[in-house]
């Protein structure tokens, strides 16, 4: 699960146990960002304390771990490279990638997105205002003689009569559709408050809400 995590806050951690659970993964590896490409510049974190923040984040959960492999290198951090890495590093693995529906649909601005949908499964989970439906019109998305059932399903699931949906990706691996629960936190609300001087209690955890009083840390 990648991310900027800027900061990381509840609803990350909730996304990343219901994925777990429903798909039966053996963890969840929470990998953030060096130097996003397409989100860098005034109001992100530094690497390293965002990276401290996720620590703190996922502590106590045999299930979660961290890993340092974008934080530590320098340049941009792409998910390509990140995911290569990893598939050498975890040769005996299934690799999933958890994302968005808003992320995934921006997938043709990803550096390499061919490849990327070679390396690894999707679980792509809700968002508000990213209906299911409009997967479809991915050209990562395989439009095979299926297409009217699956229109059908993702229907269904747009309307929370399922849970989840299974396509399959043009590189040929899985892309799994994921109804999660609908939290609305969003990280830049978080910054939206923590910048007014109000309290963002309750929206992450409080290891990582002390961590960012007592560093000052200004997004």
């Amino acid at each position: 699960m990648g991310g900027t995590f800027n900061p990381v806050h509840n609803a990350h951690l909730r996304v990343a146990e219901e994925v777990r659970e429903t798909l039966g993964l053996e963890k969840v590896l929470f990998v953030p960002a060096g130097t996003p490409p397409l989100k860098s510049g005034a109001g992100l974190a530094p690497a390293r304390k965002r990276l401290e923040m996720v620590r703190l984040a996922v502590a106590g959960n045999p299930f979660f771990e961290v890993s340092d492999l974008e934080c530590r290198k320098s340049g941009p951090s792409y998910t390509v490279n990140t995911l290569e890495k990893l598939s050498d590093e975890y040769p005996d693995k299934r690799l999933y990638f958890i994302t968005g529906a808003d992320v995934f649909l921006d997938l043709h601005l990803w550096w390499r997105p061919e490849r990327l949908i070679e390396l690894a499964d999707f679980a792509v989970v809700s968002r508000p205002g990213y209906p299911f439906a409009g997967i479809l019109d991915s050209p990562f998305v395989l439009k095979d003689r299926w297409l009217a059932n699956k229109k059908k399903e993702l229907a269904a699931l747009d309307e929370g009569k399922k849970a989840a949906v299974r396509l399959r990706l043009s590189g040929g691996r899985a892309l799994h559709l994921l109804r999660v629960a609908p939290l609305g936190i969003s990280a830049k609300h978080i910054r939206a408050l923590l910048a007014a001087g109000r309290s963002a209690r309750y929206l992450l955890p409080e290891h990582v809400l002390s961590f960012i009083i007592q560093n000052k840390i200004k997004f």
